[in-house]
């Protein structure tokens, strides 16, 4: 399968921080955590769409602790849109790294981060710009328990092996027509009402969920979840190929079925612990020890 074009760099004289993507050099999209009492893997494909000259999603960069998870998505036709969604998925990490998440928590950040990104949009133009996001976050050393935390129309799927294959949404899409709120002059009930950083948003939508072994949790932008049914989530991923390249397959089945957005996925798959790790080497602090990752 072709390779797909990852995030590209953040505009010209801004600098990436910890928990976005580097201008430098390509982020790893595959990576795995082990401890004593789980095997986490993760993969990220990203695919810049036709409507942009550069790619206004953002993820989490793989290969680090294992703790947090963020795919974020610069609203279209807002200012700035890349700069909104790397800069909310570099302030969540720098929140939430090192401490376990909890629905206030995550509440919190995200009005931090909505006013971060305001200000940082507000030092160039006049105009609005924000991002929608989907968080996962492990609550225990086994990763049997989930934080899931949205704003917008990001979502997380939750996709099951067992028996002929389930999959699950766990968000709710924050669009004026699930709100039941009247979208603005030449908006559409299907846009999202909530976003972050431009004040439309009043913390975040939270909730906890379980995930057993073999299950995917599936963090992904509306470039993707507007093009794909269940039928094409559960044929994909429960495909007998490599994690990586099941989310590489979900973006190009979403180009095929005519996503011009952008369209980014991040898959993230819970198994019992390698036989080869190193035991006692996680705990509920610290749930996972970084393994290898790979560009």
């Amino acid at each position: 399968m072709a390779s797909l074009s990852l995030i590209t760099p953040i505009e010209p004289g801004r600098t990436a921080r910890p928990g976005a993507t580097s201008p430098r050099a390509p982020a790893p999209t595959h990576a795995i955590y082990t401890n004593a009492a789980c095997r986490l893997e993760a993969a990220v494909a990203s695919s810049c769409g036709s409507q942009h000259a550069v790619n206004e999603d953002a993820h989490s960069v793989l290969g680090g602790s294992g703790r947090l998870f963020v795919v974020a998505d610069g609203v279209g036709g807002g200012a700035m849109a890349q700069t909104a969604s790397r800069l909310l998925v570099t302030e969540l990490h720098q929140a939430l790294e090192g401490q376990r998440p909890d629905a206030e928590r995550v509440a919190t950040a995200m009005l931090a981060a909505d006013r971060t990104i305001a200000e940082a949009i507000a030092r160039v133009t006049e105009r609005p710009g924000a991002a929608t996001v989907a968080l996962c976050a492990p609550l225990d050393a086994a990763a049997a328990h989930w934080l899931v935390a949205w704003v917008g129309d990001c979502r997380v799927y939750r996709w099951s092996a067992h028996g002929a294959g389930r999959l699950d949404l766990l968000t709710r899409d924050d669009t004026f027509g699930h709100l039941g709120e009247t979208p603005p002059p030449g908006g559409s009930p299907h846009d999202p009402a909530r976003m972050v950083g431009n004040g439309a948003t009043t913390g975040a939508n939270a909730a906890v969920h379980g995930l057993a072994r073999d299950d995917v949790l599936a963090l992904c932008s509306d470039g993707v979840h507007k093009h794909l049914d269940s039928s094409d989530w559960c044929s994909v991923l429960g495909a007998p190929v490599p994690l990586a390249q099941r989310g590489q397959a979900l973006v190009a089945l979403a180009r095929r079925r005519g996503s011009v957005d952008d369209a980014t996925v991040l898959l993230l798959h819970r198994s019992d612990p390698d036989a080869r790790s190193p035991k006692g080497r996680g705990n509920a602090a610290v749930p996972f020890a970084m393994e290898r990752s790979e560009r």
